[in-house]
């Protein structure tokens, strides 16, 4: 089967309409109709229903969802294995939410060229719906975001019970200001209990699509604002910023996020070394990071 029609058929379900399947395709929906036909004519059964709603699966459709999920994993996984660099034995593909990212990516990465030199590995930083997606279609073998949804075929961990703080680069306690207040956009949920907690700062000074730059232009700039605890950590540590006393503090938790028929020789490599820099320990003097059995060999 072409595997552009499986491809075709998950966007469908994902974007419940064949149009804006067809734009994420950038083909035409006369073509994303006659993919669906021609799958539709191969399976033997009618696949989705077209209403004002939308398109919706047919029972047939349903059957066919985890299937044709598993034919887009197979396929991308097959894909990057034939593209393996010399000396190495397979790619392991990580995606990162672009608030999570640092510095969590850039320790992983350490942590795995000790533990894990065999595999190759590809990240990228992005937005959670397009990374849970390739997840799902096995474009990545593992993707780390806050507050995932629940999508069939896909497994969830919570990999790091972090939290935002208020922080300041004032020595004196006081409530802050709009005229100095960083606001940094940590997703809807933190929006709506900010907008409970402090609806006084709702027209901050600055706002801040990256927890990056919101904290180096707090530090270079002076103010208030709120941020990851392990981000800031160094710096309250150091006296460049301070806790703001009596502040509600937001959970801010971060999910592993793999296909439930993922490699295991690739996705449980990657699961330890997560958990290693999210949840450091003492280093023993015998080695500095767990090698996979098999892969010493």
């Amino acid at each position: 089967m072409d595997i552009n029609l499986a491809r075709t058929f998950l966007e469908i379900v994902e974007t419940r309409s064949f149009l804006r399947a067809a734009e994420r395709l950038h083909v035409t929906q006369t073509s994303v109709s006659a993919r669906v036909r021609t799958l539709e004519e191969l399976l033997g059964r009618k696949l989705f229903v077209r209403n004002k709603a939308g398109a919706v699966l047919t029972p047939a459709g349903e059957q066919f969802l985890p299937h044709a999920t598993t034919l887009l994993q197979v396929w991308e996984r097959a894909r990057h294995q034939v593209a393996v660099p010399a000396g190495r034995r397979a790619v392991l593909a990580v995606g990162c939410e672009i608030s999570l990212w640092d510095p969590l990516l850039l320790q992983w990465l350490l942590w795995m060229r000790a533990a894990a030199p065999h595999l190759a590995i590809r990240t990228e930083v992005g937005f959670p719906q397009d990374l849970l997606a390739k997840v799902a279609a096995g474009v990545l073998d593992l993707a780390i975001v806050y507050a995932p949804q629940q999508r069939p075929g896909l497994q969830v961990e919570l990999l790091i019970a972090e939290k935002l703080v208020m922080v300041t680069t004032s020595r004196r306690s006081r409530a802050p200001r709009p005229t100095d207040y960083v606001y940094v956009d940590w997703g809807p949920e933190f929006a709506v209990q900010h907008a409970l907690a402090f609806p006084e700062l709702s027209n901050a000074g600055v706002t801040a699509g990256l927890g990056p730059l919101g904290r180096e232009y707090l530090l270079a700039a002076g103010g208030t604002g709120y941020f990851r605890l392990d981000v800031v950590r160094s710096h309250l540590e150091s006296g460049h910023l301070h806790r703001v006393p009596g502040a509600p503090e937001f959970l801010y938790p971060a999910y592993a996020v793999y296909a439930a028929g993922a490699d295991p020789k690739l996705v449980n490599p990657a699961l330890a070394g997560f958990r290693q820099v999210a949840h450091p320990r003492p280093q023993t003097s015998t080695n500095a990071a767990p090698r996979d059995k098999k892969a010493s060999r």
